[in-house]
């Protein structure tokens, strides 16, 4: 087992690291910017270590600073949570060129996946369904990208390669637009992703965001942990997911996760994983692999009993799983609502001193947050200051439990999105399960 993990990164996520790390007895390192000196986990942890200014650039993406504070610590390991630095492949292999664990796969495998051509291409070969597309990238031949956009069929979506997060996409719904929108989204790749590479897919009305969580180790051992909705979402960003997803029989779960789990036996994939797709019409299509943990990881590990963290940890010790594919039982129905700082109306952030804080409780409440009464939300980071889980053994229950849970939660000083979840757990859509990837904005007049 490692002995010392640098947790490099910061809020509720790095709380969770640390709470997985005392668990099995590793010694934790928090490294921290000056703005974050008072956060939960920088007072909990064995060491700290400030490694820069608040500015992100300068503190949590500063990879010479991240190491460094590894070596002086003596760590064995970094663990770089979500966003930040977690996908980003130059920092894994410099982690490991210095002669530390990289709590996540491979460089190589990062480079694949975070590559959406090259993902496509890799998940393809490894039988996993894709959305029809123009397989590979799209080129400057106006008349064969024509003929690329008639063979999928309009509408199409045009995407950046390196994107993400929603970002470096366009739809094109009929053929005078096409030429001009690939070249758009290739200014605007080249500007925020620095490659310009785009394709060209299939552009889906109405789906479903759906994803798969896999584990995997360096032994050839890989699972599949049930499925996760994620399609209650703003800008293409998630908002509340839940799992398993409704609709989704025990076969179809099999069908895709099997896929999933040789997938990562095909790829030599480490660690924990996110296939995501989308569904539609009883079909899945494969859209990327987030080669982290992710922020709704809570929702499976209520239906399964299975704590991701620690199977990362203990991936990165170089110990095989400690569980098998059929011990695995997916029970009951979790919700998970991401609380940030924002105005539950405009959406601008909403920084500042919590005043008063009351968190909900009961059976089947988890609360994963970093905040506490009189922490000063910064304004530099992420607006997500907690996250709510509810269980239940229906979905029902769960529901009901989310809806006890956030009328019981009081965070004054700053703004909350907690009435905008509160109004999707009165919609009556909602209540019915399967809504798409569309609905929520629609549902607030954004389209």
């Amino acid at each position: 087992m490692l002995k010392k993990v640098v947790i490099a990164n910061r809020g509720e996520i790095a709380l969770r690291i640390l709470r997985a790390c005392k668990e099995l007895g590793i010694e934790t390192v928090a490294v921290h910017s000056t703005a974050d000196r008072e956060l939960k986990h920088v007072c909990l942890a064995d060491e700290t270590v400030c490694i820069g200014p608040a500015p992100s650039v300068k503190s949590y993406l500063n990879i010479p600073a991240i190491i460094s504070a590894a070596e002086v610590t003596g760590a064995d390991a970094i663990h770089p949570g979500y966003g930040f630095l977690s996908e980003n492949a130059d920092f894994a292999e410099q982690v490991e060129r210095s002669g530390f664990a990289f709590i996540g796969p491979t460089a190589d495998v990062i480079r694949l996946m975070g590559d959406k051509v090259s993902a496509i291409r890799a998940m393809k070969k490894a039988g996993i369904p894709c959305v029809p597309g123009s397989d590979g990238p799209v080129g400057d031949d106006a008349e064969k990208n024509k003929e690329i956009a008639r063979r999928i069929g309009y509408p199409v979506i045009i995407k950046a390669s390196g994107g993400g997060g929603g970002r470096g996409m366009r739809v094109v719904r009929d053929e005078k637009q096409l030429a001009e929108s690939i070249a758009m989204t290739k200014s605007e790749a080249r500007s925020a992703f620095n490659n310009d590479m785009v394709y060209m897919e299939k552009y889906l009305e109405n789906p479903r965001h759906i994803e798969v969580q896999v584990l995997s180790d360096t032994f050839g051992n890989a699972v599949y942990l049930a499925e996760r909705d994620c399609s209650m979402q703003r800008r293409h960003q998630k908002v509340l997911e839940e799992a398993p997803a409704p609709g989704i029989t025990e076969e179809l779960r099999q069908f895709i996760g099997e896929r999933c789990a040789n997938a990562c036996r095909e790829i030599g994939y480490r660690g924990a994983g996110t296939f995501e797709f989308l569904y539609e019409n009883g079909e899945f299509y494969f859209i990327e692999m987030n080669t982290r943990i992710q922020v709704e990881h809570p929702v499976t590990e209520m239906i399964t009993g299975v704590d991701l963290v620690k199977e990362q940890l203990r991936i990165a010790s170089g110990l095989p799983l400690s569980i098998t594919q059929d011990q695995i039982k997916v029970r009951g129905h979790a919700i998970e609502c991401r609380i940030n700082a924002e105005d539950p109306k405009s959406f601008l952030p909403s920084p500042g001193k919590i005043k008063r804080l009351h968190v909900p409780g009961g059976l089947g409440v988890r609360w994963d947050s970093h905040i506490y009464a009189d922490y000063t939300v910064p304004p530099h980071y992420d607006s997500m200051v907690a996250k709510l889980i509810t269980y239940g053994e229906t979905r029902e229950i769960a529901i009901r439990r989310m809806e006890i849970a956030l009328s019981e939660t009081i965070i004054e000083g700053i703004k909350t999105n907690i009435p905008l979840h509160q109004d999707i757990l009165d919609d009556e859509n909602f209540a019915e399960g399967g809504v798409n990837i569309h609905y929520l904005e629609k549902m607030l007049g954004i389209i």
